[in-house]
């Protein structure tokens, strides 16, 4: 019965990042893209070193 209440929280946790990120200036939103692909990018590298395929 929780799993649908935390379900229902990251479900509203995300719809406020969304809003957040909606309400930056458009500079400021291309440095979130830019961080947010970097770490991406990061990651992907950390799971090749591991011999983990990437997704």
């Amino acid at each position: 019965m929780n799993a649908g209440k935390e379900d229902e929280s990251l479900e509203v946790e995300g719809l406020r990042l969304v809003r957040a990120f909606l309400s930056l200036p458009p500079e400021k939103r291309a440095e979130v893209i830019a961080f947010v692909e970097e770490l991406a990018h990061m990651h992907a590298q950390a799971e090749e070193s591991e011999g983990t395929p990437a997704r």
